[in-house]
C-alpha cells in the first residue's frame, strides 16, 4: 500500500483576493503609528516593499498609503509646533481623527479591490 500523502502542486498564482488583502494591509499597517513612533510610515512601507513587484494593486495602494502618511506626519509636526499657541492641540485631535477615518475608508475600498485616493495627500511617490 502506498503512502497516503498527496503530491504537492506548484504554488497557485496570486489572485485578486490576495491583492486586495495585501492592499488593505498597506493601509491598515499605518495604524501602527498610534503605538510605534513613525509606525504610520514604516508599516505601509514594509508591506509595500514586500509585495510591490508581485501585485500591481499593492504597488498603487502602497504608494497612496505612504503619500497620505507622509502628509499626515507633516501635519502632526506642524500641529505639535502650534501647541505653543494653544491651537495645535485642536489640530492634533482633528488630524488624528481624519487619519483614522480616511484610513478605515481606504481599507474598505482596498479590500473591495478598488484603488482608493485620499482626498488630500502630497503625491510624493508616483
Amino acid at each position: 500500500m502506498q503512502g497516503s500523502s498527496q503530491p504537492t502542486s506548484p504554488a497557485a498564482p496570486v489572485g485578486q483576493p490576495d491583492q486586495s488583502r495585501w492592499a488593505m494591509l498597506c493601509h491598515a499597517a499605518s495604524l501602527a503609528g498610534f503605538a510605534i513612533p513613525f509606525g504610520n510610515i514604516l508599516g505601509p512601507l514594509l508591506v509595500w516593499i514586500l509585495k510591490k513587484d508581485e501585485m500591481p494593486l499593492v504597488d498603487d495602494q502602497g504608494k497612496e498609503a505612504m503619500n497620505f502618511q507622509i502628509t499626515m506626519t507633516l501635519l502632526y509636526l506642524c500641529s505639535f509646533l502650534l501647541v505653543i499657541l494653544m491651537v495645535g492641540i485642536l489640530f492634533l485631535v482633528i488630524a488624528g481623527l481624519l487619519s483614522v477615518i480616511f484610513t478605515v475608508v481606504a481599507m474598505v475600498k482596498a479590500s473591495e479591490g478598488v484603488a482608493y485616493r485620499y482626498p488630500f495627500a502630497l503625491r510624493l511617490l508616483k
